[in-house]
């Protein structure tokens, strides 16, 4: 398989005259490619989410089917680490669309086979493949961004291109009202969106390539002119999965520290999002089609949400990310309470404290992940990003569907709400941790 996946060959040079409009030519493409291929991979990611409300009807309780959840988070978070040392060793336009099929696949599987929703186990297996193969999205778009784009522009690049995860996930709820309009089924809400999963994966084959060398094109560094202090040729050859794993992660402790921060963030991402349309259904009183709009309102606001996340650490803390990263989830704190405080009845009120969390969780999302990117070589980026995400699928999105289950059917929603305000403060607390060595090596 490694052979298969192996990266592209580089192909003679081309002429000087063509290489800037060759290179803005392909770096639109590509950057189209890994933000449409990305957003598909949403499309197939969190749809067991909406048919929990119809599970819970055959019978299952909260619990159980936190456990099957589960699943997806457990896959994901080893996925995206071991897949994420696989990917920088790999073909970035074949790791992202072969992916992106098989998820589809399963989502399909599920959808369209009575035996795939008839027991846990079966469910849990099922989410479980699903989110192994969700791990083969996310790195080859970072190998991607670091080899088209250059240092001093990958904030606000890796900003733009991290709203694919809210386009995706947000035209779930969309998807989901429109399956089950034509078809009628609540099976719809996970087979029609894989359906259009599939097209998407073939427009991103059409689109991404894997780096400029395999294209003619010379290294960013080179066209851009834009090299990190810590920049030489041997960063253009790739790295043994040894050198990656011993050399520029395990021993990187600013990365360690973001890790950890990043396990709460996406506990409250997670916790809220997972359980929306139970929680909105089952306390406030929402319709299906009420839940999967708030779905997608919740997924939309973080697109300006993250631009401008984006947009103050770059220009208002000078490329530093502590700052904003406490600044906004300090505010998803308070939105959270909004949510969980409002009574039932007030719609408007319970969307816009969603509107609200959607809108600022993103933010903290994206630059942990721009940060992992930064402290290691471009050929270790796709390892820096997974384990970061190790950390926030096992740590926190495996923490907020299981045990948030779990404490939901015995303490209430009430005791659900309380884990997801310690986890906002525990996220505050490492991101200030990270504030000095961060100004030090910012200014170094």
């Amino acid at each position: 398989m490694i052979n298969f996946l192996k990266p592209a060959p580089h192909k003679p040079m081309v002429g000087a005259s063509r290489v800037d409009k060759d290179y803005k030519k392909l770096r639109f493409q590509v950057f189209m490619g890994i933000f449409i291929g990305y957003a598909g991979y949403y499309l197939v990611r969190k749809n067991f989410s909406l048919i929990i409300p119809d599970l819970i009807d055959m019978g299952y309780t909260k619990g159980e089917l936190g456990i099957a959840l589960s699943a997806i988070s457990i896959a994901y978070g080893i996925s995206k680490f071991m897949m994420g040392n696989l990917s920088d060793r790999s073909n970035a336009r074949k790791f992202l669309t072969i992916g992106l099929v098989l998820s589809a696949l399963t989502m399909i599987i599920m959808g369209s086979f009575a035996f795939a929703v008839s027991s846990i186990t079966m469910m849990f297996a099922i989410l479980f493949i699903n989110g192994w193969v969700q791990g083969m999205g996310w790195p080859p778009c970072g190998r991607t961004m670091v080899h088209w784009f250059s240092h001093k522009e990958r904030g606000v690049k890796m900003s733009i291109w991290n709203v694919a995860h809210n386009v995706g996930g947000g035209l779930i709820g969309p998807l989901a009202i429109l399956g089950y309009s034509i078809f009628g089924d609540w099976q719809s809400k996970l087979y029609f969106p894989a359906i259009v999963a599939l097209v998407v994966a073939c427009i991103t084959w059409l689109l991404v390539r894997d780096t400029p060398q395999s294209c003619g094109l010379p290294p960013i560094e080179e066209y851009k002119h834009d090299a990190s202090k810590t920049y030489s040729e041997k960063d253009e050859h790739e790295f043994s999965a040894k050198q990656i794993f011993f050399n520029h992660i395990f021993n990187n402790r600013l990365l360690w520290l973001i890790a950890f921060a990043n396990a709460f963030v996406y506990l409250v991402r997670y916790g809220v999002l997972d359980w929306a349309p139970t929680y909105l259904e089952e306390v406030k009183g929402m319709s299906v089609t009420e839940t999967g709009w708030a779905y997608f309102l919740y997924e939309y606001a973080g697109i300006p949400g993250t631009l401008i996340c984006g947009w103050i650490s770059d220009k208002v803390f000078g490329g530093r990310r502590a700052p904003s990263v406490i600044i906004f989830m300090a505010l998803v704190l308070i939105a959270v309470i909004v949510y969980w405080k409002n009574p039932p009845g007030n719609l408007w009120v319970d969307n816009l404290a969603l509107i609200a969390i959607g809108f600022l969780i993103y933010g903290p999302v994206m630059l942990i992940g721009v940060q992992a990117l930064d402290l290691v070589p471009k050929k270790a980026a796709g390892t820096a990003a997974g384990f970061t995400g190790l950390f926030g699928y096992l740590g926190g999105a495996l923490f907020a569907n299981i045990a948030l289950g779990y404490v939901v059917d015995h303490f209430g929603w009430n005791g659900g709400f309380y884990i997801l305000i310690a986890s906002c403060v525990l996220a505050i607390i490492l991101a200030a941790s990270t504030w000095k060595r961060e100004k030090l090596m910012n200014n170094g």
